[in-house]
């Protein structure tokens, strides 16, 4: 344990659980609504409305091998082979073996899926898989729907749920076990201001960290709470620095920040082509794939066309889909891009790299369970070593139902006793706190020193753009500085929680001297199999400072050391 804890007040009102799922999307309504299954009293905590997470964005669909000629086998390879060797094998096994019965079961929940003229489920393509085998609703509208059915599905089995509520830090009890969370619920209900949930069981489905960046596809929402809530409980998180850049992603002006519209990796499935200024289909010959390689390929290739043309974009051409497929098939990227004054049915679509997804996470093993007894994590803040260096396309959906239902087992075995919460006497105190203004210049130090291209010496300088911060965070608490005191509360929570996030990122980063899967290296352009086929595996010190270890071979160490 670490000792480490947001600066916030005492919680004012409690109550008790057996779980408490940290998270509305597939991940944690999947997990919520099976151990309540099981005869478990579960409490989701979210921070929105219950269908305010990254799952209602997702355009593409869920990937399994669901049709004729297609096995898990099949995926298998595919993700294995986007995964730049990292990918956990017997993770990966594990997802496509039990993913297609997943799906049946989410279906069974209530999820509609798009189907064929014969009544079977309709499947598409999408970058780095072989076959046909992506499942899809609304078109390109597959989040909106398996939310759609999992909230519904939770409201009529009438869950405990708290909304509008921002997880601050893990509760344990006197032997290090979990015991709970501690949470802020903003506005008025039933319950508000600082609180606890006291559960000897605490699931993080809290998401992505796509905010680090100054553009992404991720939701306000997605701030790395999840991460930095187990960095500070002792947890440890690994291969953060293998964050996804979407390769299409709208493109609305260099200047544009937040959450930009995703172009899905599916209009390309279906045929589209990228282009670049003078309509050159520049993916040809960079991969037998051409514009269905795997995402890092693709977001590399138009970075690099970008770099050699000066230019601040590239463009997707579907007009050759023709208007009726456009507002049959992808009605909702449609209505996105006209509604910034662009018809894809009549001009080309402008797109540059956004940051989208995080590959790596905290830490666990094949049953969702971390480094910190009792705390599980399953979705995109955990790394269950299926996404290896770079996530295959529509892995998500399918890791975060697969994951979900092993954890709700594993707990549901388990059954641990309700523990009391107890305080930490070699405590190293409250971490600072940041003024919410610095949200931006941590971004843009993020965007330039940690995106797309990388650098020693653009990681060097992001490193230390972001130890100045934490330095002066550090100085203002410990005595007075001039400096008006920062006041705790959600705006100073979350970015207390990006730069922690992000100084994890780049310590990474640095360490990993190759360019594989999406962290791209343009000082060390080559692969480093015989060094660097390894996982980088991250702790907090009670120094607040980030400690890197390299596992020995590719493969996940224990995260119990009885295991």
């Amino acid at each position: 344990m670490t000792g480490i804890r947001l600066t916030a007040p005492a919680p004012g009102w409690a109550i008790d659980a057996d779980v408490v799922v940290v998270g509305s999307g597939v991940a944690g309504l999947t997990a919520a609504l099976r151990c309540a299954a099981a005869g478990l009293d579960t409490v989701v905590v979210t921070k929105a409305r219950l269908d305010d997470g990254s799952t209602r964005w997702a355009q593409g669909g869920i990937a399994a091998a669901l049709g004729e000629g297609d096995t898990p086998e099949q995926h298998l390879d595919d993700t294995l082979v986007a995964g730049a060797g990292l990918c956990d094998e017997e993770a990966v096994r594990t997802l496509v073996t039990e993913g297609p019965d997943a799906v049946r079961r989410l279906i069974d929940t209530g999820a509609h899926f798009d189907t064929t003229d014969s009544g079977d489920i309709a499947l598409t393509r999408e970058g780095g898989h072989h076959r046909r085998r992506i499942a899809h609703a609304g078109g390109d509208a597959t989040g909106a729907e398996i939310s759609r059915a999992l909230v519904g599905a939770v409201r009529e089995a009438a869950l405990h749920t708290i909304e509008n509520a921002l997880v601050l830090d893990l509760l344990t009890d006197a032997e290090g076990r979990t015991a709970g969370v501690s949470l802020h619920v903003m506005g008025e209900g039933q319950h508000d201001g600082v609180g606890a949930v006291r559960a000897p069981s605490v699931v993080l489905a809290t998401g992505g960290m796509g905010h680090v960046f100054s553009a992404t596809t991720n939701p306000p929402v997605s701030t790395g709470d999840g991460v930095a809530l187990a960095l500070r409980a002792g947890a440890e998180v690994s291969d953060l620095e293998f964050v996804q850049f979407h390769p299409t992603v709208l493109f609305l002006g260099a200047d544009s920040e937040g959450q930009q519209p995703l172009v899905s990796e599916a209009v390309r499935g279906e045929g589209a082509h990228l282009v670049d200024g003078d309509g050159v289909r520049f993916m040809l010959g960079q991969h037998e794939l051409a514009e269905l390689a795997p995402r890092d390929i693709v977001a590399k290739a138009i970075t690099r066309r970008m770099l050699e043309h000066g230019a601040e974009h590239m463009y997707l051409d579907a007009r050759h889909f023709g208007a009726r497929m456009w507002e049959e098939r992808f009605p909702t990227i449609l209505a996105a891009c006209r509604s910034h004054g662009i018809d894809p049915v009549t001009e080309p679509v402008p797109v540059a790299p956004a940051a989208h997804y995080a590959s790596g996470g905290v830490r666990t093993d094949l049953r969702g369970r971390t480094t910190v007894p009792g705390l599980y994590a399953c979705g995109e803040v955990a790394c269950t070593g299926v996404h290896g260096a770079n996530r295959l396309a529509s892995n998500s959906l399918l890791e975060g139902l697969v994951f979900a239902e092993r954890i709700a087992a594993d707990i549901a075995e388990a059954r641990p006793p309700r523990t009391e919460p107890a305080g930490d006497p070699d405590a190293s105190g409250p971490a600072p706190l940041l003024a919410p203004e610095a949200r931006t210049a941590i971004q843009r130090t993020m965007t330039r020193g940690a995106g797309v291209l990388r650098s020693a010496d653009s990681l060097a300088a992001a490193a230390e753009e972001l130890e100045a911060l934490h330095r002066a965070a550090a100085d203002d608490a410990e005595g007075p500085s001039g400096a008006k005191a920062v006041v705790p509360g959600v705006d100073a929570w979350e970015v207390t929680n990006l730069l922690l996030v992000s100084r994890v990122l780049v310590a990474a980063a640095r360490e990993r001297e190759e360019t594989r899967g999406c962290h791209w290296r343009e000082d060390r352009p080559d692969r480093d199999d015989a060094h660097s086929r390894r996982h980088l595996v991250v702790r907090i010190a009670p120094d607040r400072t980030p400690v890197v270890h390299r596992t020995g071979t590719a493969a996940f160490p224990p995260v119990r050391p009885s295991d």
